[in-house]
């Protein structure tokens, strides 16, 4: 599993809140994806390497969401991380 600083830096690269779900993951994904595809300036290199972190992020974000809505209860999200208050609030929109 992503460390909590990995999550930090995909959700920021991405811009996203501390609670997102995978529906806005995508549609950030998209968004980014559109701007700084390699397809549109193929002589760019930056634009390949910005992609990549954009994948990343997406791959790392979608990935830790899914895992989290079906590995973790409630109660197995305060034993392991106390302090991380938004695993729980994160949990209490995806039970919705």
């Amino acid at each position: 599993m992503a460390s909590f600083d990995e999550i930090d830096r995909a959700r920021k690269l991405l811009g996203l809140s501390e609670i997102a779900s995978l529906k806005q993951i995508k549609a950030a994904h998209r968004k980014l994806a559109h701007s700084y595809h390699p397809d549109l300036d193929e002589a760019d290199e930056s634009r390949k390497e910005a992609m990549q972190e954009i994948n990343w992020a997406h791959d790392l974000l979608e990935d830790y969401c899914s895992n989290y809505k079906y590995s973790f209860g409630e109660e197995d999200v305060a034993r392991a991380y106390p302090n991380e208050l938004h695993l729980k609030q994160w949990h209490e929109k995806w039970s919705m």
